[in-house]
């Protein structure tokens, strides 16, 4: 497939998850890549083990594998002056620039925007940070786990308050990151469009504080009309009920109604048709002001049933309804298999590396980069862009290139 992106070089400053994960949808889709890491350390998720994959000489953690794939890695010390020189000099010939220093973290070496952009004024240049380019809390760092807490998220997850195990809980999995690096791919790609347009760059600002707030979604409208903070509801949902789980005979299964309709046919399935007729109960309104009414009726009855009984009799009646399973039970899901959703990409340093792939498809071929998650340095050759042979092998001698 001719992806949309070949022929845009980003180069990828970032470490850790956000601007890596920004990056690497930007090489499924077909931009090259080209990952600037620390002679003899690289990206600091690295390291972030155990578990490790191991190849020959060659560890690495998994958690580097998940937002790595499809670029190339090489090694520059651009503390230094002249490693600093090296990459203003790829920046030159770059369409994209990603980093996620500290704010003015890159000045001192002539890696900012201003400077990159004045030598290079079609470049597109996309900073991510904790809290923005300016506020009072700029010079902060920013982690997923405290954005999730003091952006709101926290208070929505987890038990209700006064329940056993209840208090704020962390997402299990680092989603102020994620969200913060699809939306700097999409400024990104806006960014390269407006470009054909005009022939100018940009320079991106993206934070992570920005991205919680915004992704509470619903949410933060629920508060914003309402004039009062949404309360954790555990697994249920805080505007329509039934929509969460329930204990099967077996296992748990979750049930997910979404309008009044679906609700009349699960009081069926259930026994009690007269529940949609009910005043109580007959929309979703009434059903989300008598939750703790409804809802233990529900799980009584489910109860009495497995959950594969369940599952066919609602799916025959159209109710949306699943299992919760184990990521690896989720991998190996018919659906999933069907999708491809599981990739074991080869040909470089650290040998087959199993990875979760694009979810992106794109005239029925899947967008995912051909290229493996690559080892420290593993495309030190292509600096010869830059370098003659010379110059290349005393930068390799100095320990300014790895």
């Amino acid at each position: 497939m001719n992806k949309p992106l070949e022929g845009v070089r980003v180069l990828d400053l970032s470490r850790v998850l956000a601007g890596p994960w920004a990056t690497q949808l930007l090489a499924d889709l077909g931009a090259d890549v080209i990952k600037v890491e620390r002679p003899g350390a690289g990206d600091d998720t690295r390291h972030w083990g155990p578990p490790w994959l191991e190849h020959g000489d060659e560890k690495v953690a998994a958690y580097f594998l998940a937002a790595n794939r499809g670029k190339r890695s090489v090694a520059i010390d651009f503390a230094t002056e002249e490693g600093a020189a090296l990459v203003r000099r790829m920046a030159a010939d770059a369409d994209v620039v990603v980093e996620n220093f500290k704010v003015g973290g890159l000045r001192k070496f002539g890696l900012d925007a201003a400077s990159l952009r004045a030598a290079n004024p079609r470049l597109i240049y996309a900073s991510i940070t904790g809290f923005g380019q300016d506020g009072p809390y700029a010079a902060r760092a920013g982690y997923d786990y405290i954005i999730q807490g003091m952006g709101g998220l926290m208070s929505l997850t987890g038990l209700p308050d006064g329940e056993p195990g209840g208090g704020p809980m962390r997402v299990g999995v680092a989603v102020a990151d994620l969200f913060t690096g699809m939306y700097t791919a999409s400024a990104i790609l806006a960014s390269l469009y407006r470009r054909q347009q005009t022939g100018e760059g940009a320079t991106i600002d993206m934070a992570l504080l920005d991205t919680q707030l915004a992704m509470l979604a619903n949410q933060a409208s629920n508060a914003l009309v309402s004039g009062m903070d949404p309360l954790r509801q555990g697994a249920g949902h805080p505007n329509i009920v039934p929509y969460q789980p329930f204990s099967a005979s077996d296992q748990p299964i979750i049930i997910a109604v979404g309008n009044d309709r679906q609700f009349a046919r699960l009081a069926a399935i259930l026994g009690h048709p007269e529940w949609a007729d009910d005043e109580r109960f007959k929309t979703n309104a009434a059903r989300v002001a008598t939750r703790g009414e409804l809802v233990p009726m529900i799980a009584g009855i489910i109860a009495t049933k497995p959950v594969l009984e369940w599952l066919e009799q609602l799916e025959a009646a159209g109710i949306p309804a699943g299992p919760i399973n184990t990521i690896s039970q989720a991998l190996a899901d018919p659906q999933a298999v069907h999708r491809g959703a599981r990739l074991n990409i080869g040909g470089g340093a650290l040998g087959e590396v199993p990875m979760v792939g694009s979810p992106i498809r794109l005239d029925g071929e899947r967008a995912d980069a051909t290229l493996p998650p690559p080892a420290l340095g593993e495309h030190g050759d292509l600096l010869g862009e830059w370098l003659d042979e010379a110059e290349l092998q005393r930068l390799k001698g100095a320990g300014i290139v790895g």
